[in-house]
């Protein structure tokens, strides 16, 4: 006949016992195993608290976007949230800051400097699109920033300096092109990157609405194409003071102006 022993009960630590419970069952011990494992890495945490939050804040905005979502998304609990960065303000805040910190720090990586001026320019104006097409959220944070009037970023006390070194980039190759006689005219260098920014952004902020009322899909990669090499060929146009079809590629056949019909 079988017969059935119970095993002892255990103290838990806590005061209680618990019978047949092990000691990789005990909450506490699992608790505190994930305490130290975020507390080794503080910096990887950190990167996906941001991480997560830059993702939150593109799709929700700073008023939708949910404190309590960003903390299980980047395997976190508020607590350390609060423990790593902050409030949501300031949490906010190191998102924008590393949204351009990380489209400046790309940006330096262009080597303009040894590039000659209209091939600088030129490589400016891709990398620009290709990283907003890349970067869709940066797109989204800079609308919610701009619909709060910059109120967050003009508390930061980094972004200014980030932007010095990228403005005398651009100035030394306008500079250059002047000098070498590619360029009619120095252009002031925030001028011409807001110039640049704005023919990027403006088309991909309004996809959607342009693609209807146009009535033709401006993602697809032919018109994505066909737009950076509208936009080279207009700002080395406007730099040089020669006609945009210089520098632009053959127009397509259904945008050519109709030959001349015999009456």
């Amino acid at each position: 006949m079988d017969c059935f022993v119970a095993a002892a009960p255990r103290n838990d630590g806590v005061g209680m016992l618990h019978p047949f419970r092990t000691l990789t069952e005990r909450p506490d011990l699992a608790k505190a195993k994930r305490v130290l494992k975020w507390q080794r890495d503080p910096e990887g945490m950190r990167i996906r608290i941001l991480e997560a939050a830059k993702q939150e804040f593109a799709s929700h905005g700073l008023a939708g976007a949910r404190v309590d979502r960003i903390a299980a998304n980047a395997g976190a609990n508020k607590r350390m949230l609060y423990y790593h960065v902050g409030n949501k303000e300031d949490l906010y805040l190191a998102v924008l800051e590393g949204a351009y910190e990380k489209i400046r720090s790309e940006e330096r990586e262009l080597d303009l400097e040894h590039l000659d001026p209209p091939k600088a320019i030129e490589r400016l104006i891709e990398f620009t699109w290709n990283y907003f097409l890349r970067n869709p959220e940066f797109l989204a944070l800079l609308n919610t920033e701009n619909l709060a009037k910059a109120r967050h970023l003009k508390r930061s006390t980094k972004v200014k300096s980030m932007h010095s070194p990228f403005v005398e980039m651009i100035r030394t190759v306008v500079t250059r092109g002047v000098e070498s006689g590619d360029f009619r005219v120095a252009v002031d260098p925030v001028q011409l990157y807001i110039s640049i920014a704005a023919l990027c952004f403006f088309y991909l902020s309004n996809s959607a609405t342009l693609s209807v009322i146009f009535g033709r899909d401006l993602l697809k990669k032919e018109a994505r194409d066909e737009r950076l090499a509208h936009m080279v060929a207009l700002v080395l146009a406007a730099l040089t003071g020669k006609s945009t079809a210089d520098f632009g590629k053959v127009a397509k056949p259904g945008l050519r102006a109709p030959a001349h019909q015999p009456v």
